[in-house]
């Protein structure tokens, strides 16, 4: 052990791996540095509740932690996030090396109780309690740039949605809006340090002002302050949820040149009769119809989904239903499970659970089809000409005359593309043509200088 040290684990969303960045440069801020497990003082367990068995792998995690440092009770063991929310104080009972329980509002005074706590080796702290509105965290106008020049911007917390099968509201509280001023100061440093693409992260990103933390300021009104900010080339967001979807945030797409035409718009499932069980509050008419008015908006969108297979009640019909939509919708890609019950939401006491074979087989059959559909959206790319924000090497360097490197185009695919050498071009720009379409990624060739 090495004092002044942390690790941070992570499991779950990109808003746990902002939070998790965040820690880092807040500990770092009071001189701490990062170090590996073996080495840390301090190690933090940042937590997801979506995923199957959470509880498994953070008790799994936290008896890894154990073994690599010999249960050295001088290791300061936090956990954070939703399945510390969810959890509370009952972790302190399972794993003796936890001393910090930090929720997900209580992350953000997470840094002043780690060091509270090494000074005060005996005492143990939790900070468990849902704050009213959302609090600003120190440092969030200090350079904050992930990867490369690529970006992310919290901009809520929360969500007031309690769909049946979520555990969202439960673990990350009510909806809660930064203040837009906050936002565009925090987007303005991120661009002076950088940055060329910025995502917008909440739970629920087009509900945003919509709750009394809100300053008056629409979800479609700061996408056009943040798209104005000088030195931005690139806007994203996730996520959104479809019945908050609104004309403003569709005409968007047509509007904004650095909004880009990638978006992640959740179905969960096709049929009628589950998505009222999933208490979604929208229909496979009114999705179809938001797809085809945002189409409309900027026709070359590409869009994203997740679906849930095996939701309680669901018929062979039903899984039918999920796949016709999927095809009606044409996603690119998707992220799809299997459901399983999260104590505390409503679909855990619904009867007529699907047996796990039968829902593990409806698994694999959507994703077939996904891969069909994925496949056939890359193919349609060869050919075309787009620019790319280069974001790191690319695993296929070697494989021609220069080395390669691997960036995302607007839609947000993967291309690997060959670049001069003995320069690093990693957050440059460049024109390139999609020359061939793999599995799950594009190749590309160069039609000008990276700049």
């Amino acid at each position: 052990m090495i004092e002044k040290t942390y690790h941070i684990i992570t499991f779950g969303c990109q808003m746990n791996v902002h939070d998790s960045h965040w820690l880092g440069r807040a500990l770092g801020a009071r001189g701490f540095f990062e170090a590996p497990l073996e080495d840390a003082q301090v190690v933090v367990v940042n937590t997801c509740s979506v995923r199957e068995k959470p509880e498994q792998k953070v008790m799994s995690t936290l008896g890894r932690i154990r073994q690599v440092s010999g249960g050295n009770p001088a290791v300061l063991v936090c956990v954070a996030g939703c399945v510390a929310q969810q959890l509370g104080e009952s972790i302190f009972e399972k794993e003796s090396q936890v001393r910090l329980v930090a929720g997900s509002d209580g992350i953000g005074n997470a840094p002043q109780a780690i060091e509270r706590l090494l000074e005060n080796p005996a005492q143990r702290l939790s900070l468990l309690d849902f704050t009213s509105q959302y609090v600003e965290r120190e440092g969030t106008t200090e350079p904050g740039v992930v990867s490369g020049s690529v970006a992310y911007a919290n901009i809520m917390q929360g969500c007031d949605n309690f769909c049946a099968y979520c555990i969202v509201p439960f673990t990350r509280g009510r909806q809660k809006s930064r203040s837009s001023t906050a936002i565009l100061d925090e987007c303005k440093t991120l661009i002076d340090n950088g940055a060329r693409e910025i995502t917008l992260l909440g739970q629920n990103v087009n509900a945003f002002g919509q709750d009394k933390s809100g300053d008056g300021t629409s979800f479609a009104a700061l996408l056009r302050k943040v798209a104005a900010l000088p030195g931005l080339a690139r806007l994203r967001y996730v996520t959104p949820h479809p019945k908050d979807m609104g004309p403003e945030d569709i005409a968007a797409f047509a509007e904004l040149p650095q909004l880009c035409p990638r978006l992640h718009l959740p179905m969960q499932a096709g049929s009628d009769a589950v998505l009222a069980r999933m208490k979604r509050r929208y229909d496979s008419a009114a999705f179809l119809d938001l797809v085809e008015r945002l189409r409309a908006a900027r026709p070359d969108l590409a869009l994203s989904t997740d679906l849930i297979v095996g939701f309680p009640g669901e018929s062979e019909q039903d899984f039918q239903d999920t796949l016709q939509m999927m095809r009606a919708s044409n996603f690119m890609s998707s992220f799809s499970f299997c459901y399983s019950d999260r104590p505390g939401t409503r679909a855990s006491l619904f009867p007529d659970k699907i047996p796990a074979d039968v829902a593990q087989d409806r698994l694999l059959r959507l994703q077939a089809l996904q891969d069909e559909l994925g496949a056939r959206w890359l193919q349609q790319r060869v050919g075309g000409e787009t620019t790319l924000l280069i974001e790191n090497r690319s695993p296929k360097e070697g494989q021609g005359p220069e080395p390669s490197w691997q960036g995302r185009d607007p839609y947000g695919a993967p291309v690997h593309v060959e670049l001069p050498p003995q320069v690093d071009h990693t957050g440059r720009m460049v024109r390139v043509s999609i020359t061939e379409a793999k599995k799950h990624s594009l190749m590309a060739q160069r039609l000008g200088e990276p700049w």
